[in-house]
């Protein structure tokens, strides 16, 4: 016997997509692992820690230097005072930190808010914790996000809306008018924000990382999540943290102490050490993804793709209708991988009717030789469709 929501769930889209793009030697742009943006001084902590010790179990809640350090950092760049004792809890990743989240506040039956296109595991963790997952789309070439979307999804059941900002895949930022809009839903509800903010130190061009958790009638109501993995491109490191009011995040460590109890303590003296890096690293890292971002765009738009605004993440949208209007984003994303070298991820793959097929996402927190090889093929690969129009 096997647990049917598990043994039924076939292989991610991320390792398929991966999986044929090894095969074949294709630029992997679909997956979202960046390379070569690692801080040093991240990995000589986490080296200095590794010898000093210790090496038995911290704190379940995470230790004093990581948990301070995620208050002083949101401090510093966002201005919000964290009480760092009752306020925030360390994890095993951002991932884990959802399931935490999902498991600590939904009964059976409970009903919970996601916004489409949606990353996978939203959905299978919050049915694991008997919830029901309600999707409200979100649809090029725009992705807004509305009062009247939300309200017509909810229903008694609701429980909790789980936000994803900045939002992957698409690059998005909800602006301060469609927070306002999940506020007053929020409000007249008495919902529970779960939001996703992996992305928060990855926005470009001036903007600035919104969340709800900032907004004072939404904190109480808000839990905030963020990941080491992201601000400092060590994906396979697995450290995540969450912020939430003391009352919140109660059910939440409990959930936390049953999962994995605790997260290795040297990388969280490293990632401790990293959260207090200068603001040069963080202007840094904005820097040189921007300079990565422009340089696949533009080469994704000189082979004919139209790519929608990026306002953040390390993920560009590209609607490819023009090449293959009849052809589906998963047979178009395999074809890309197979005939130009360079492999996507389909947009509908975050879809759960799978019904919007316009668009396929592209990784840019490459190494520049990467982008350019990358590039270089997609542009090789179009001159082709050329010549086999003009044939």
């Amino acid at each position: 016997m096997v647990n049917s929501l598990f043994g039924a769930a076939g292989t991610s889209i991320f390792e398929a997509m991966s999986r044929l793009s090894a095969e074949t030697g294709s630029i992997n742009l679909g997956q979202g692992f960046p390379e070569a943006l690692e801080p040093q001084e991240l990995i000589e902590a986490a080296v200095a820690a590794l010898r000093e010790g210790p090496h038995q179990y911290p704190p379940m809640m995470g230790i004093p230097a990581l948990r301070k350090a995620v208050a002083d950092n949101t401090q510093r760049f966002f201005g919000e005072a964290i009480d760092w004792e009752r306020e925030v809890l360390v994890t095993s990743g951002a991932t884990e930190a959802l399931a935490d989240a999902f498991f600590g506040l939904l009964d059976s039956g409970d009903e919970a808010i996601v916004l489409e296109p949606v990353y996978d595991a939203y959905n299978m963790l919050i049915r694991r914790a008997g919830g029901v997952p309600v999707p409200v789309r979100l649809e090029p070439p725009h992705w807004d996000l509305t009062a009247e979307k939300l309200e017509a999804a909810i229903t008694p059941r609701t429980r909790i809306i789980v936000l994803n900002t900045p939002m992957n895949p698409i690059g998005k930022i909800f602006d301060a008018d469609e927070l306002a809009a999940l506020r007053d839903v929020v409000l007249k509800h008495g919902l529970t924000i779960v939001s996703d903010e992996v992305y928060e130190h990855l926005v470009f061009d001036g903007a600035r990382h919104n969340s709800p958790f900032f907004l004072p009638e939404l904190r109480a109501r808000t839990v905030r999540i963020g990941s080491a993995g992201k601000t400092f491109s060590v994906t396979g490191w697995k450290v995540g943290y969450v912020t939430a009011d003391a009352r919140l995040l109660q059910p939440i460590a409990r959930a936390h102490q049953f999962i994995t109890f605790t997260t290795p303590p040297a990388l969280q003296a490293a990632v401790a050490v990293g959260l207090n890096l200068p603001d040069s690293y963080f202007d840094g890292l904005k820097t040189g993804l921007a300079v990565r971002r422009d340089r696949l765009v533009a080469g994704l738009q000189r082979a004919g793709f139209a790519v929608d605004p990026v306002q953040a993440t390390y993920f560009a949208v590209a609607d490819r209708t023009a090449f293959a209007p009849d052809e589906d984003d998963l047979e178009f994303s395999r074809r890309l991988t197979l005939e130009a070298g360079v492999t996507p991820v389909p947009i509908s793959s975050f879809y759960g009717k799978r019904d919007v097929t316009s668009h396929v996402r592209f990784c840019f927190a490459k190494r520049t030789d990467t982008l350019e090889e990358a590039v270089r093929r997609l542009s090789a690969w179009r001159d082709r469709q050329r010549w086999k129009v003009a044939s």
